[in-house]
């Protein structure tokens, strides 16, 4: 987390050091029951929302901070310092298709409850049988009328459990080519006839993220909430924001590598082998100099990746060498942070342990890193 990061100015430093006091004191105590719960409390959604770090970047005419992505990355930062798991980047995600395809009236409607926390977002494109492979979505849409009849299931749906707003990605048209048939709807989730939400998923890292199945039975949907003026152009408007995504997992990863060199530090200089501090053998100093140079290169290419996208000239060759390499590096320097804690480094009490599992995730989510990499490769 460096205020010295080019991007930066007096503004956003009096924001981070607001949401860091209150992800501090409002956020942090509660995590370790938040675990255990698989999800964080509702009232947490509001109590963020009052803090203005739900939708921060959001124009102030929808109840947003009208701030811009600067707004948000500070926000992703200061969770991941922390280490707690929030799904307030999601929040941000929905919203910025709300304000990109939909209505004035839809804005209206959902962008101030969520910026409140009363209405929580949740992104839904996997399925059990379609993770990065968007061609293979099943979940199905039927107009009839003035609605979409909806039937399918979705998995690995972060926020699920607390959702009121699902972006969801459907097939409405299985007669033409997969990525053509692709559209986007937003279903009004509360009280929803033949929605459901399954079990909290269990799994290795990140335990107090909510994360669940959504089950679609012959749902009801409004066609006005189709995302954007016509039918099919699901896939184009991913591409179109999976940029800002990507940027923002990369802007964590950056972050929790910068938090895992510092704990690890601060614990070398204290436990003590042979009589002698562990800083002191130069194994240790050298993997820890190696590991801080490579979170240092890390945030430099984020900042200017930060810098790009503010001035509207970063790709998607770019933003996907961020979500790979950024990610790849996160797991590489807590890997090595976890080792020079020794047998500590493996207990869960101590929070590099739960940064080495909560981060493996990273390089899968939002696109598999080998996803990353093809579309890299598409620019040679």
């Amino acid at each position: 987390m460096s205020d010295r990061s080019p991007w930066m100015n007096e503004e956003l430093r009096i924001f981070r050091r607001s949401v860091r006091r209150f992800v501090e004191t409002e956020l942090a105590p509660h995590e370790p029951r938040w675990r255990a719960q698989h999800r964080p409390d509702a009232e947490a959604w509001a109590a963020a929302g009052r803090a203005g770090m739900l939708l921060p970047g959001v124009p102030e005419e929808y109840g947003g901070g009208g701030g811009t992505l600067a707004h948000e990355i500070v926000v992703c930062e200061e969770l991941a310092r922390a280490g707690v798991h929030f799904g307030s980047g999601i929040q941000c995600i929905v919203a910025r298709y709300i304000l990109a395809y939909d209505s004035e009236a839809q804005k209206q409607r959902w962008l101030k409850r969520m910026a409140s926390g009363e209405l929580v977002g949740a992104i839904a494109m996997s399925e059990p049988g379609a993770g990065s492979d968007l061609s293979a979505i099943a979940t199905t849409a039927r107009r009839d009328g003035e609605t979409y009849v909806v039937n399918g299931s979705k998995t690995f749906i972060s926020n699920g459990w607390h959702a009121g707003l699902v972006r969801l990605a459907v097939k409405t048209d299985t007669a033409v080519a997969p990525m053509k048939g692709l559209s986007l709807l937003v279903v009004e989730a509360k009280d929803l006839a033949g929605y459901t939400v399954g079990r909290s998923l269990e799994k290795i890292g990140m335990h107090a993220q909510d994360t669940c199945e959504l089950f679609f039975d012959d749902v009801r949907v409004p066609a006005a909430n189709l995302i954007g003026p016509a039918e099919g152009r699901g896939f184009f408007q991913m591409m179109e924001q999976l940029p800002y995504e990507r940027l923002t997992i990369g802007a964590g990863a950056v972050a929790a590598a910068e938090r895992a060199v510092a704990i690890t530090a601060e614990y070398v200089k204290e436990r003590m082998a042979g009589g002698r501090a562990l800083i002191e053998f130069q194994n240790t100093r050298f993997k820890l100099a190696e590991c801080k140079t490579e979170a240092r290169i890390g945030r430099v290419f984020l900042d200017h990746c930060i810098e790009r996208f503010l001035d509207g000239s970063l790709d998607e060759v770019a933003s996907a060498m961020a979500k790979y390499w950024l990610t790849e590096t996160q797991c590489r320097i807590i890997d090595e942070c976890v080792q020079l804690h020794g047998g500590y480094g493996y207990m869960t009490e101590y929070p590099i342990a739960r940064m080495w599992a909560d981060s493996r995730v990273q390089r899968i989510y939002a696109g598999t890193n080998e996803i990353m990499k093809e579309m890299i490769a598409c620019s040679l």
